[in-house]
This record gives structure tokens, C-alpha cells and sequence, in this order.
């Protein structure tokens, strides 16, 4: 497993003072204890995690930008939206159904998802967009909860839907819908289970705001930021490729692989560079060009080998 350089910043400017609410032990164990907490609707409570070598080395994006600058539909288009309308947002309590193609198809409850050994990966992070931002998520391996229910021979591919409330999530309710819900998403199990990809259950030492995800999410970091797929309530084991929505409301412009290739434009836009938040004013000097796979080629080329890139986009 490959490692990554520690940021070029201090490890307290990437975790800042933690604040401590509604604190709840879960699981003690014996290499020493995690103390884990289920949050309140729009509160972050402190997560406890130990440090990953999987750690960007570039800068962290500021908390504040993290958290404001948002693209979660379900609370509204605009990137403030997501924080001024989540408030109401109930994060707990919290099942994810897991089924399809599995020996043990079951629930998790978001205290058994909690109980994951917890790690602190610092990924760069790039939305279709052309901007980026270097978040340190809190979560654990996709892999390790798919091991739970033992995937069939017959599957290939991992489908994940978004919880659908129209009551507490305004961007669902109305005449007018930007998009289809429930919001879905899907990878190919083999992108699934790759040691990057992670469920994260926190960020900044906390759990998920509501507008990041709360209270769980995927993170995949060498594709495009909207494969990230938000408050997860099923995950699905499928033999054929799931739907995908942006994927159906756009097929020309986004494809189900979604990986960042800084040689292939949106049909309305450059990839080849990046803005990246938190570092100046959108059109300034914080420009820079876009890696391939977002930085992670040496760990994920080899899934598409033979693949033409430019059409399985």
C-alpha cells in the first residue's frame, strides 16, 4: 500500500479545537477505546480517529470553505444552499440496507457503522465543476462493510441510493425538480473495494455536517466530486451497471466512470486546470493544472487498463 506525504501544514490547523456534544461511547477496544458520538440534527460531534498514510500533500482547504461551499442538491442548486437550508435535516437515528447479490443481506445502524475502525485521510478532492479542495474525512474502507456480507460470485457492480424527505430537504419538494430521486450512484465492485475508497462518517475531527453528507457518505478520490455520493441509506450488490443520476440527466456529459482526466472537457468546459477553494478569488492566481485520476494514477490506472478513457469517460 503506497504512502503519502504529511501536509505542509501543521496538524492542528487541519483538525481544529474539537468540540465535545452529546458525547456516547460505543466500543472499547483492546488496543485501546474510540470515542464516538451519534450527532444531532445540524451539530457536529468529535470523532476520534487514528492518522492514515493516506494523506494529501497539499494544504487543507479551511473548515469554513469545506462546509459552506457545497453542491448537495436535495437542499437547494446553489453552493451556500446546502448550509442554510439543512438545518432541519434529521442525521439520527440512521439505517443503511445492504442487498442484492450478497450472502448476508442486512442493516447497519449508524452506531454498528461508527464502530468501524475510524481512520483520518486527507484526499484531494475535485468537482466536475473545475474547482478542488484537500478535505480530511473521517471513515473506513467500502470494502470492510461489503466483507460483511459476502458478495456473490455474480456480482460486479455496487449501487447506492440517497434518502429521499421532502420534509426536511427542500431541494426534493416543489413543481420543479433539478433532478430524479432518490439520488444514485454506482462503481464497479472492483472500484468499490480499492483500499481509497472509503464511507466517510466525518470531517475537520467531526462528524458530518448536514450539508457534507451527515451522516454518512462515499468518498472515491480519484473520480469527480458528484460519484460522492451523500447520506446513504442503501447500498445495493448488482450484476449489471446501476443507474447513475447525473449519468441520466446528462450521458454526454457525465459518464458512469466520472474519473478526473485532465484530457477530456466537458462538453461546456476545460478540465485541464482547477480552481482550488479556500486558496483566492475564483479567476486568481490559485490555478492549477489537473492530475490525472486527481493525483492517485499510481494506485488506480491499473483497474482501466486497455480501457479508452476518452470514451468510457
Amino acid at each position: 500500500m503506497p504512502s503519502y506525504r504529511a501536509p505542509k501544514i501543521a496538524a492542528a490547523e487541519i483538525t481544529p479545537e474539537r468540540f465535545f456534544l452529546d458525547r456516547r461511547t460505543f466500543i472499547a477496544a483492546a488496543a485501546g477505546s474510540l470515542a464516538l458520538s451519534v450527532p444531532k440534527p445540524s451539530r457536529a460531534a468529535a470523532l476520534e480517529a487514528s492518522k492514515s498514510t493516506y494523506r494529501a500533500d497539499d494544504p487543507a482547504t479551511p473548515e469554513k470553505d469545506a462546509t459552506t461551499y457545497n453542491n448537495f442538491y436535495e437542499f437547494g442548486t446553489g453552493k451556500g444552499d446546502p448550509a442554510a437550508n439543512s438545518a432541519n435535516f434529521k442525521p439520527a437515528p440512521w439505517t443503511v440496507k445492504v442487498d442484492g447479490l450478497v450472502g448476508k443481506p442486512r442493516e447497519f445502524g449508524l452506531e454498528e457503522l461508527l464502530a468501524f475502525p475510524l481512520e483520518e485521510r486527507i484526499y484531494r478532492m475535485r468537482c466536475v465543476e473545475a474547482w478542488s479542495m484537500v478535505i480530511p474525512w473521517i471513515g473506513f474502507p467500502l470494502a470492510a462493510l461489503l466483507d460483511r456480507v459476502e458478495p456473490l460470485g455474480s456480482a460486479k457492480y455496487v449501487a447506492f441510493e440517497t434518502v429521499v424527505r421532502p420534509e426536511e430537504m427542500p431541494g426534493q419538494s416543489g413543481y420543479f425538480q433539478p433532478l430524479g430521486w432518490p439520488y444514485r450512484e454506482g462503481l464497479r465492485l472492483d472500484e468499490a473495494r480499492h483500499p481509497l475508497t472509503i464511507l466517510s462518517v466525518g470531517l475537520y475531527g467531526k462528524t458530518l455536517p448536514n450539508q457534507n453528507g451527515a451522516p454518512i457518505r462515499l468518498v472515491v478520490p480519484w473520480k469527480y466530486g458528484f460519484k460522492g455520493i451523500k447520506s446513504i441509506v442503501r447500498i445495493s450488490l448488482t450484476e449489471t451497471p446501476p443507474p447513475c443520476t447525473w449519468n441520466l440527466a446528462g450521458p454526454s456529459e457525465y459518464g458512469f466512470y466520472a474519473n478526473v482526466n485532465p484530457a477530456v472537457d466537458h462538453p461546456r468546459w476545460s478540465q485541464a486546470t482547477e480552481n482550488r477553494i479556500g486558496e483566492g478569488g475564483f479567476f486568481g492566481a490559485n490555478r492549477r493544472d489537473t492530475l490525472p485520476f486527481n493525483g492517485y494514477a499510481e494506485d488506480v490506472a491499473s483497474l482501466y487498463a486497455g480501457m479508452d478513457l476518452s470514451v468510457n469517460f
